[in-house]
């Protein structure tokens, strides 16, 4: 990744907070909590997931960044969000968790030096490492997707 490109996905990471606050801002309570079917998360689960993967990619850059050959630990999400109150929290506190955690790591993003994308930690579950660089173009992917189903979910409530 050049630095004209780290710019891109920097600019796009940093419409993340916006446009998930866009997305929900006019959903109803009811439309919320529903999930579309049996084992499928609803649009709150989904908002908490991606308040709490942004605190997992926060560590994650962390001990990519300064730890000396790291390991990542898998998540379960499924499991997250089946424990971790994935319902209790409002909406607007988790649209606000998200984008403060995701200003802190845009701020350490800004200062990366080329060196430090290729920067890496094993990913057990991907059996491979995983640089800096996959993990903000997953800054990014991960939003688009995430945004991309709520929209869905919207539509079809």
């Amino acid at each position: 990744m050049n630095e004209s490109e780290l710019k891109r996905h920097i600019e796009e990471a940093e419409k993340g907070p916006k446009r998930l606050a866009l997305a929900v801002s006019d959903v109803a309570d009811k439309l919320l909590r529903q999930p579309p079917s049996p084992g499928k998360w609803s649009i709150l689960q989904i908002l908490a997931h991606m308040a709490d993967v942004e605190i997992v990619y926060s560590y994650r850059l962390r001990q990519m960044l300064a730890d000396k050959n790291p390991v990542i630990a898998p998540i379960d999400q499924d499991e997250w969000a089946n424990h971790l109150g994935y319902l209790e929290t409002a909406p607007a506190e988790l649209v606000a968790q998200y984008g403060l955690n995701r200003h802190h790591n845009l701020r350490l993003i800004r200062r990366l030096t080329p060196a430090d994308l290729t920067r890496s930690a094993r990913h057990p579950e991907m059996d491979r490492p995983m640089t800096v660089e996959d993990l903000v173009k997953r800054f990014v992917s991960h939003d688009a997707s995430h945004i991309t189903q709520i929209e869905k979910l919207k539509s079809t409530g």
